[in-house]
């Protein structure tokens, strides 16, 4: 660890690397080591499994993915200097998407993986945490993290449903 490099920005730089791309070797303090994180596990799913709903009237993978998207631009704006990105935030759209196609599904997950890019870079260089940023920033972790357990609720419930 570079000993210029805040605690509190290394450690969650590290955890929303773990989140989205998996732990790195030697660190895994959310997911077991090995695992693919959210977005290779994005990557090895086809737009029909991200489509299919885990029971009727329950939101697909992809409107899961849609929405952590949706957070995500917000969060990049505001890093970006817009004073108030959630005014007139439609969260509830960001849950509509019923499905996808297979060039859809793509675009989705590139946009996601840009999104996380540009909110890890935010991470990796601010140098000033007041109590509404490391709440935010704090935020995108464990909101990341919720929708990955219940991606792979989702998609275990999909085996079942199948067999």
């Amino acid at each position: 660890m570079n000993a210029d490099e805040p605690v509190f920005q290394r450690a969650l730089s590290n955890m929303l690397t773990e989140l989205f791309d998996g732990p790195p070797a030697g660190e895994a303090y959310v997911l077991n080591p090995g695992d693919p994180g959210l977005l290779r596990q994005l990557d090895a799913m086809d737009a029909a499994t991200a489509s299919k709903p885990p029971s009727p009237g329950r939101p697909p993978i992809a409107a899961h993915i849609d929405h952590v998207h949706f957070g995500l631009s917000l969060l990049n704006r505001w890093a970006k200097g817009d004073a108030d990105p959630w005014a007139g935030a439609d969260w509830n759209a960001s849950w509509r998407r019923t499905s996808v196609t297979d060039d859809e599904w793509r675009v989705m997950r590139d946009a996601l993986r840009q999104e996380a890019d540009a909110w890890r870079d935010v991470v990796a260089t601010r140098t000033s945490w007041d109590h509404v940023s490391a709440s935010a920033a704090l935020s995108t972790a464990v909101h990341t993290a919720y929708h990955l357990g219940a991606l792979r609720q989702i998609l275990a419930a999909l085996q079942t449903a199948d067999a």
